[in-house]
Parts: C-alpha cells; sequence; structure tokens
C-alpha cells in the first residue's frame, strides 16, 4: 500500500476489533510472530505494520522524524479503513513506542487505547549526558550515540549486517534463545537490502537532532488523554517507561513485566513481544478489559 509515495508492507490475520502493532529497531514485523496468534486467539483482528525504513516497507531518503511517522501511520489508517469513531487499539514496541506516541500526541482521536513497550519517550525521558555510563547501561543504550553518526555505521556494518543483529540480540535480550535462527536470518534479509541499515539509524539522527528534539517537546507538551499501558521487561527498562508517561498521561497504568512462573535469574529481557510473549499479551489483554467501555 502507497500512503504519499511511499510503500508500506504490512501483514494481517484474523478478525473483530482491529489492533494495529508497530515493531521497533533493529526488528519487521515478524518481532510480534508469537504474540500475534494470541491475540487472534482473544477474537481480535490484527493488523501490524512495517514503518517507513522497516521490513519490507520503502526507505525513503527522508521522513524519519517522528511527526512525519505520525503521519504516515495517520493515512495508514485511513487508507486501511482502521481508522474508526473512538480510534483503534495500537501496541508498539522500542521505536515503534515513539512512532505511537507521535500518533497519539498529534492525532489523539485515532487512538482508542495505546500500548508502549520498551523504550524512552523522546522529548519526555531524560538522559544522563555527564560521565562514562557503567558498563551495564551502556550495554542498554549505546545506540544513541552510534546510530547518530553520520556515514561511520553503514560503513562499519556494511556487509556484517548478520553478526551486527546478532550481537545486537544477545546483548540486549535476557532470553536471547527467543530471537532463533529463522528469525536473525529474515532480519538479515530485510537489514542487508540497500538502503536498509542507514534507514534505521536514520530514526535515531532525525530524532535527537536539535529540529527532531524540537518538536519532540512541542508533542511532550500535549497530554494523553487515552487509556496508557506503559511496560518494560523485568531485564530491560523495567518501571521506568509507566513512570515517564505518567508524567503526561492521564490514564496511565503498566509497570514491569516478569516471566509469570519465573525462576531465580529467570526475566524478560528488551524484546518482549519475542522474550515474553505469554506475559505481554496477557497484560495487553487485562488493560482492555479493565478499560472496556
Amino acid at each position: 500500500m502507497k500512503i504519499d509515495g511511499t510503500r508500506f508492507h504490512y501483514v494481517t490475520a484474523g478478525s473483530g476489533d482491529p489492533v494495529l502493532l508497530i515493531p521497533g529497531w533493529p526488528e519487521s514485523w515478524i518481532a510480534w510472530r508469537k504474540v500475534l496468534p494470541l491475540l487472534v486467539g482473544a477474537g481480535r483482528r490484527v493488523v501490524v505494520l512495517d514503518a517507513r525504513g522497516f521490513g519490507d516497507s520503502d526507505k525513503p531518503l527522508g521522513g524519519y522524524d517522528l511527526d512525519t511517522a505520525a503521519r504516515d501511520l495517520h493515512g495508514f489508517l485511513e487508507a486501511t479503513s482502521l481508522a474508526a469513531p473512538g480510534g483503534v487499539d495500537i501496541v508498539a514496541h522500542d521505536v515503534g513506542t515513539w512512532i505511537a506516541h507521535a500518533l497519539a500526541a498529534n492525532y489523539p482521536a485515532d487512538v482508542k487505547r495505546l500500548v508502549l513497550t520498551e523504550s524512552n519517550i523522546p522529548g519526555v525521558t531524560t538522559f544522563a549526558t555527564v560521565g562514562i555510563p557503567s558498563e551495564a547501561m551502556n550495554l542498554k543504550s549505546w545506540q544513541f550515540a552510534f546510530n547518530r553518526l553520520n556515514d561511520l555505521p553503514e560503513m562499519l556494518v556494511q556487509g556484517h549486517e548478520q553478526a551486527f543483529l546478532a550481537w545486537i540480540f544477545a546483548t540486549k535480550s535476557f532470553r536471547s534463545s527467543a530471537i532463533e535462527p529463522a528469525a536473525l536470518e529474515e532480519y538479515t534479509r530485510v537489514y542487508s537490502a540497500p538502503g536498509a541499515m542507514r534507514a534505521g539509524f536514520a530514526w535515531y539522527r532525525s530524532n535527537f537532532d536539535a529540529a527532531g528534539l524540537a518538536e519532540a517537546k512541542l508533542r511532550a507538551a500535549k497530554r494523553l488523554t487515552m487509556p496508557v499501558l506503559a511496560l518494560g521487561g523485568s531485564e530491560g527498562v523495567g518501571d521506568a517507561l509507566r513512570a515517564t508517561v505518567t508524567t503526561i498521561g492521564d490514564r496511565v497504568q503498566g509497570g514491569s513485566i516478569a516471566p509469570a512462573l519465573a525462576q531465580p535469574g529467570d526475566g524478560c529481557g528488551h524484546f518482549l513481544p519475542e522474550e515474553c510473549p505469554d506475559e505481554l499479551s496477557k497484560a495487553i489483554l487485562d488493560f482492555w478489559r479493565s478499560t472496556a467501555e
């Protein structure tokens, strides 16, 4: 499907009230492969969208700022007839959370209920800028500095996409086996496509430069009045996302997710939809039930 000249790839399954899922970086729609059947089984029509630069969607040179991303998403909802009075349910992860928040801030009528996972919120989250981060913090946040560099990331990663992605999934996940070899192969395929890595880095370059942060401050001033569920992995951002969103939302739930039958040393890492799909899906379904009209 084309929106303003950009082709977007999406996947749909099931029937019932729709819900739109948005993946994060460096992923594609398959990040939701384990959650999708659980939501379909709960009677929902699930639509998973690859934003610009993600998966098999187009990778234009520009448009990676979040105001443009929100317009893309608004246009997609209109073009697919997902837009409805009262809005549609949105569930997002990582960079997808940035996009979903931008949609909710700029087009609040589009969003019925909002689920945000494992991310910061540009313009709202406070970043430490002084000193050298601890080893643990560096593993969680290194990409914000690296991805913003001009040209160098592309030069270093080209031809080494699989090794680069494997390292990210190994270091930012807690259950590294959750990213199966077949999933890594698919992520390698889509991020080895011409312009794909550049597009992924562009999300960071566009939204953490002076213009992107100025736009983010304007969005952060807009209150979120719809119900919001903000979740982090117990070994990821934990409760930090809920605490952040509480400062800009009127009806915020959430916190930290851990495995339902956690054993000592067990937990959920950054890639919540892949590492802990059962726990994440249960939290989403419980949230929808608690906010049903």
